[in-house]
């Protein structure tokens, strides 16, 4: 079985937020498989099924940004999954532009909140992740409100192209593993009229 997480806050209020880009790649991908969220122990809400041919548990933890690794620990050591091998994390990226997504086998935190949980809670940085850029705030404006801010009517279409390739990436990496979704997805860039070097 493999272990895909998608990052975000639990609860209405932050539902369209860009802090919640891992929530929204899981609900896309539930909603195209036909899978449904239940609650579960593990501090989780909880998806499982076939995906590519693989069976995998979809999850959103629901510990709050700053403690997923609490859920995901306790997911990954239930199931005696390896997270070299088993584990795909879906976050937003500051230092990303919208509409690009990079795919990574193993790293540092970035800043991530969530991220830097799981890597404390596992004890190491070998897991699979998805990072999707939400940009950097212009001007004087905070951090903490851009990722908590939802996304506007000019950058929605632009979020749905980068959600529908988000799925792609799950779907290669459980199909054929993670060089080949970095192969094939780490050029990808939503942005209309931007050419990539």
């Amino acid at each position: 079985m493999k272990l895909v997480v998608g990052l975000g806050n639990p609860g209405r209020k932050y539902e369209e937020t860009r802090h919640n880009a891992g929530f929204l790649v899981l609900d896309y991908l539930a909603r195209e498989e036909g899978l449904t969220f239940t609650s579960s122990k593990f501090n989780a809400s909880v998806a499982r099924g076939m995906v590519a041919g693989v069976d995998v548990l979809l999850a959103k933890p629901l510990t709050y940004m700053n403690l997923s690794g609490l859920a995901v620990a306790a997911l990954t050591h239930w199931y005696k999954l390896n997270p070299r091998h088993d584990l795909l994390v879906i976050s937003d990226d500051l230092d990303l532009p919208l509409g690009r997504l990079r795919v990574r086998i193993r790293g540092s935190h970035g800043g991530q909140r969530g991220l830097l949980s799981i890597i404390d809670e596992l004890g190491t940085e070998e897991f699979s992740r998805l990072r999707l850029g939400i940009g950097r705030p212009e001007g004087n404006e905070d951090a903490k409100r851009h990722v908590l801010s939802t996304f506007d009517s000019v950058e929605e279409p632009i979020l749905d192209e980068v959600i529908l390739a988000a799925a792609g990436v799950v779907c290669t990496w459980l199909s054929e593993g993670a060089i080949e979704a970095m192969n094939r997805y780490n050029g990808f860039d939503a942005r209309p009229d931007v050419e990539l070097p």
